[in-house]
């Protein structure tokens, strides 16, 4: 399959782009320098610029491109960031898709979003049928995924991929918390009641691969593994994995005052759980949290 890929030098894009590759798929990545070698090809979502060329002969688009949401306060320039990064890549993408010749459509774009579009779903459980709550993050979600209209509208198969905290100790949630807990200094965050969408990395890859290969399945999929858990739940798991406590608890007040408007995406939750992939018969590698952490580390 010729797979073009936004965003292919992040946390996630890496890891799915060195699974494509392994698999024999021919990559291409858009890349907003100059490209270094044949398979890279320039464009400039802030500008709306996408050659079409690029988009001739592909089976499938991946747009994993967006700043990173956690580590630093949310100024209002960086929300500016947040937004533009997600939005502008995914819109370009889509009208040029929805721009070329029917018959020269690729048949898929997989389009990321995230599990802010839920917002604080406190003990509730919520599947991909579930409105979008409130708060800027769900605000954003709302904006990215209807970026990808004119795609959807042209007769693409959209997916969005309403991804969770995916887990490996090479980045996202896991990496700064393994340093903590190794030094002693692990404990639920705030109240610790907080729900974590949590999966294991290789199962967001697998799960990504599935979506792209089902012709059956499109709109949003929450990627998340099938039993989300409590702040404090997970660090006791990780506590356990590490072999160190978790006898430091971190107050609310302190993220507040560190993280600012980020900070309420610590300490509320998502209890989301994985509707489309369970339904569809998605083989889970790690269903389980301590199966995830282990495999992650």
């Amino acid at each position: 399959m010729r797979i073009l890929l936004a965003g292919a030098s992040g946390f996630l894009g890496t890891a799915l782009r060195e699974h494509l590759r392994a698999d024999g798929h021919d990559l291409r990545q858009l890349v907003r320098r100059t490209p270094e070698n044949g398979d890279q090809i320039p464009w400039k979502p802030s500008s709306g610029h996408l050659d079409p060329a690029a988009l001739r002969g592909v089976d499938a688009v991946i747009n994993l491109a967006g700043a990173s949401i956690g580590g630093q306060r949310w100024t209002a320039s960086y929300k500016r960031k947040l937004r533009s990064s997600r939005v502008d890549t995914t819109a370009t993408l889509a009208r040029a898709i929805a721009g070329l010749p029917e018959g020269e459509r690729p048949k898929v774009l997989l389009n990321g979003s995230a599990k802010g579009w839920y917002g604080d779903t406190g003990d509730t459980p919520v599947e991909e049928d579930a409105p979008p709550g409130e708060g800027f993050l769900s605000d954003l979600c709302r904006v990215w995924e209807a970026a990808a209209r004119p795609a959807e509208d042209a007769g693409v198969r959209v997916v969005y991929l309403r991804s969770g905290l995916p887990l490996d100790k090479r980045g996202g949630l896991l990496q700064p918390l393994v340093l903590l807990f190794k030094a002693g200094l692990g404990g639920r965050i705030g109240s610790g009641r907080q729900y974590i969408p949590w999966m294991s990395l290789a199962d967001w890859v697998g799960a990504t691969v599935f979506l792209l290969e089902r012709d059956d399945i499109a709109g949003p999929v929450n990627m998340n593994g099938p039993a989300p858990a409590t702040n404090a739940e997970f660090t006791r798991e990780l506590a356990a994995a590490l072999h160190r406590p978790a006898i430091v608890p971190v107050p609310g007040f302190v993220i507040q005052a560190a993280l600012g408007e980020f900070s309420t995406e610590i300490l509320t939750g998502t209890r989301s759980l994985p509707g489309v992939l369970n339904r569809t018969g998605y083989p889970w590698l790690h269903p389980t949290l301590p199966a995830a952490i282990k495999a992650a580390l």
